[in-house]
């Protein structure tokens, strides 16, 4: 695939980047070298190859999922500029 002066001024246009008439030429080259690279990616055989995250095979520790109500409502209400009966106060915005 090429990409050609037109393409990469409407791509800079769709990406709202201010680009110079001057300078759509060399940000083609540059969007041709990108999918240049791109192509050979698809080249290489990743046949038998499994799906990685990490070059290291380990597994992180991990939390039990338990749901709790986090007991620090007098730590959340301390910031409250109003605070009754528990609950951060509004003022009233609907009639």
């Amino acid at each position: 695939m090429s990409i050609d002066t037109e393409t990469a001024r409407r791509v800079a246009k769709l990406a709202r980047i201010a680009v110079p008439e001057e300078e759509l030429p060399a940000l083609a080259g540059e969007f041709n070298a990108i999918l240049g690279f791109i192509e050979q990616l698809g080249e290489v055989d990743v046949e038998g190859v499994e799906p990685m995250v990490s070059v290291t095979p380990q597994r992180l520790p991990r939390r039990d999922d338990v749901v709790t109500d986090g007991d620090q409502q007098a730590r959340v209400l301390a910031n409250a500029p109003d605070a009754r009966e528990g609950f951060f106060a509004v003022p009233k915005v609907v009639e």
